[in-house]
């Protein structure tokens, strides 16, 4: 039986692990400001659906209990797409809010699922070399869905509703109805091009044993270290994003916003090029030169560097809210810089989850990393708006920017190993 490349399932399998997620956490907030919420509304109804994310840790486990990976995979895609779907057919109806509201968080809690088991299932199909050899194409094309719905989506709204003079209502119910049929087209295409790995099997053990398992886990996870030590590795993972939180959804609203509301009142069009493109481009440098210096000093030596990229550049909000200057070309330079620094820092919070990983039950181990992590987003942001509509955007931006100092306090606590990083 001839094998299927893994160049016919992996761009698409991580371009449809990618997009749902953008779509929940980023083309919501446009979509909702765009519908007339206010920042703190947004802040906080977009801020519970980080939720699934937060706590997919707990049902990883009992994934392999039921069916297979490959069937998980094409269960929440049609599922995803459905959702989609469902999104498009609320927003002309009275009850837009609440349905649209109810349908995001059944794919947020799809997509968390589809998380785990599309990378369940990458790590079955491939052998270790692959998996290594493969992992640049899936972040590429897990990245380029990130540019199509925060570059092109939001841009085609906005091209909708000015050349042609669309409402947002139904400029949005278009926008989801194409991504539905996007999406089902790739739960499609999966079901004929995805393989079927003889190891793709459910587990033979019981509920007990894995709830056991999963008792063992958690345990193994929260004492590595002494109790001192732990406790201020669970603030590190909390509080490391502190500013990042707080900047997520206001830095949205700010630069969309028109200058009579604090904001700088960038159309669609120049929000998807400022923030979904340039803005993307510089992020995802800062991550490649980060990971190529720690291979080659270790990640001691750049903590403190990568610390101050991920907190300093964060004045350029203050700048523009200063000075609300609209021009695309600078906007669009504040973006990539703060970008850039945004994806150094984030480097030390990727590595240390690793660092800290190490030894049994490492994979789930790190999702529980990243599910504090995710906690961390979360709570800050969904007060976010109601310190932003108290103090405007340009006292919020310096409260932001005094709140870097949490980041610094943090991470002095932390203790690593000097060679850790380094390539052997």
């Amino acid at each position: 039986m001839k094998k299927t490349s893994p160049w016919a399932w992996i761009p698409t399998l991580y371009f449809a692990e990618g997009l749902p997620n953008v779509v929940v956490t980023a083309l919501s907030i446009v979509m909702y400001m765009q519908m007339g919420l206010t920042d703190a509304e947004v802040g906080l109804y977009t801020g519970w659906l980080a939720l699934p994310w937060v706590v997919k840790p707990l049902w990883s486990p009992f994934i392999d209990l039921l069916k297979t990976k490959r069937w998980w995979v094409l269960t929440m895609q049609l599922l995803i797409g459905s959702a989609l779907a469902g999104i498009a057919f609320t927003l002309p109806t009275p009850m837009w809010f609440q349905g649209s509201m109810f349908f995001l968080f059944a794919m947020a809690f799809a997509s968390a699922t589809h998380d785990i088991s599309a990378d369940g299932f990458y790590m079955i199909e491939l052998d270790e070399h692959n998996q290594a050899k493969y992992v640049g194409l899936r972040n590429t094309f897990y990245r380029l869905a990130v540019i199509f719905v925060n570059g092109a989506l939001v841009s085609l709204a906005g091209l909708l509703e000015h050349s042609f003079h669309m409402s947002v209502v139904y400029t949005w119910t278009l926008i989801f109805y194409g991504l539905a049929a996007l999406f089902i087209g790739v739960w499609l295409y999966h079901c004929r091009m995805m393989p079927r790995p003889k190891d793709d099997i459910s587990s033979d053990k019981g509920v007990g044993e894995v709830a056991a398992e999963l008792k063992r886990m958690l345990i193994t996870f929260f004492s590595k270290f002494g109790a001192k030590e732990t406790f201020f590795v669970m603030l590190f993972l909390l509080l490391y994003r502190f500013p990042e939180a707080l900047l997520n959804t206001m830095t949205k609203t700010f630069l969309m916003r028109p200058p009579s509301e604090g904001g700088l009142g960038l159309s669609p069009e120049e929000y998807g090029l400022a923030q979904g493109t340039v803005g993307l481009i510089g992020l995802l440098l800062g991550g490649i030169i980060g990971g190529v210096l720690v291979s080659r000093d270790g990640m001691k030596k750049w903590l403190w560097p990568m610390v101050c990229a991920i907190t300093l550049p964060d004045v350029v909000y203050i700048y523009l809210s200063y000075t609300l200057e609209s021009n695309l070309w600078i906007v669009s330079s504040c973006l990539f810089v703060e970008q850039f620094g945004y994806g150094l820092g984030f480097t030390v919070l990727t590595l240390y989850m690793l660092y800290y990983c190490q030894g049994k039950f490492r994979t789930s181990h790190y999702s529980i990393c990243t599910g504090i992590s995710y906690l961390g987003l979360m709570l800050p942001g969904m007060v976010s708006g109601y310190l932003k509509d108290y103090v405007g955007y340009q006292k919020f931006f310096i409260i932001v920017m005094v709140c870097c100092l949490i980041t610094f306090v943090v991470t002095a606590f932390l203790k690593i190993d000097p060679e850790f990083g380094k390539k052997k």
